[in-house]
């Protein structure tokens, strides 16, 4: 970027984030906002307002609502978007953009293209349902997403947070100088620290938004499964069910296992460390597409010994039997014994987390993921 000439204040770069849900800046991205602000940007964050505009405003960061929908296939209401984010970026000029999933991705690029904004950063935190899923939308969806991809990832740096996500989209024909990997957002590891197991029966807790492609169905026929066999203990399914998801899991579903006495549903929780304080296994049975699930480095970093599916981004927060077990996607029986063997050994649920939360340190702490991307946002190639 051009020095301002002799003698003018210098202006602060300005960042722009474009989210769709402002749960998930905060969730994701908030601590990454608040370090590039005390490097010196001028941070906006353009994202749907719903309950969490006053903590990203609190944190110093200029809120631009902007209505969006994840799920809308209606073109002519997502040519409008488009259209309106094309404006918005046209009046906002930002030095750096900062897309984050497919949508705001896809859109992002068109929009910074035309704005000629000098960097471009373009974030995937897994490829998400459209490649996971083969049916319904998704199958007339998919190629024309690969062909989008393929022409507006070809400028700009994109962030992956898995080697099969870059791989996937090398072999789309985005160049591989311009694929960069992170640990997908980061754990804060003073917040999530290993505590003692409670007393009493062992605890499995499945955190994620509620949809089945995440394995929801999958961890309820699990623990039916033991519950048949005698095995003793608790299962909770924690989370709310994302409406936006065409894959959501009812409520209505969800209240009739628990009358059912085959989960707890304490529904969404805003204290995770203390719910991982409270629970002995940390399962995420899914099939969907993740980059790095944020609820496995949390699992990781609080000593928690994990079992979670054989699929890109599980597999790079589990290395099996070392912090944790991998098990195949969809498949109820695996998943079951591998709850069963962690469940009934406790030594090896406290040895399977010590090794869970060396690997946080070492490899998902939320300050070298902010480290490396605030580089990026210096070093990206030009839009």
């Amino acid at each position: 970027m051009a020095a301002p000439p002799s003698g003018m204040p210098r202006r602060a770069p300005k960042l722009l984030y474009l989210v769709t849900e402002d749960w998930y800046f905060v969730s994701h991205r908030l601590a990454l906002a608040r370090a590039a602000k005390e490097a010196g940007f001028a941070v906006s964050v353009a994202t749907r307002v719903r309950e969490h505009g006053d903590i990203i405003r609190a944190a110093g960061l200029r809120l631009i609502p902007f209505e969006n929908s994840r799920s809308r296939l209606n073109p002519f209401a997502e040519l409008w978007t488009l259209l309106r984010l094309i404006t918005l970026w046209l009046r906002e000029r930002p030095d750096v953009a900062h897309h984050v999933a497919m949508k705001p991705v896809l859109y992002g690029s068109i929009a910074a293209r035309i704005a000629r904004t000098p960097r471009v950063i373009n974030a995937l935190a897994g490829m998400g349902w459209l490649f996971s899923s083969g049916g319904g939308a998704a199958r007339w969806l998919k190629p024309a997403v690969r062909r989008a991809l393929k022409v507006m990832l070809r400028s700009g740096t994109v962030l992956v947070q898995n080697p099969d996500d870059a791989k996937l989209l090398a072999e789309l024909g985005v160049p591989p100088a311009q694929i960069q990997r992170v640990a997908g957002s980061g754990v804060d590891l003073e917040r999530f620290r290993p505590r003692p197991e409670p007393a009493g029966e062992p605890m499995v807790v499945l955190c994620a938004r509620l949809i089945w492609l995440k394995g929801i169905g999958e961890f309820i026929a699990a623990a039916q499964l033991l519950k048949q066999r005698g095995v003793a203990a608790r299962f909770v399914l924690a989370g709310e069910p994302d409406e936006a998801n065409p894959g959501v899991v009812p409520l209505a579903k969800i209240q009739d296992w628990v009358a059912q006495g085959i989960i707890e549903y304490p529904g969404w929780v805003e204290d995770t460390p203390a719910l991982y304080a409270a629970c002995s296994i940390v399962c995420l049975p899914s099939y969907y597409g993740e980059g790095i699930p944020k609820s496995l480095i949390e699992a990781a970093a609080a000593g928690r010994a994990i079992v979670t599916t054989d699929v890109p981004g599980c597999r790079e927060v589990v290395h099996d039997r070392e912090n944790g077990l991998l098990v195949p996607p969809r498949d109820v029986p695996a998943l079951a014994t591998a709850l069963g063997k962690l469940i009934a050994d406790p030594a090896l649920r406290r040895e399977m987390g010590a090794h869970g939360r060396f690997r946080a340190e070492r490899e998902f702490g939320a300050e070298q993921v902010i480290r490396q991307t605030l580089l990026l946002y210096g070093e990206a190639p030009r839009g």
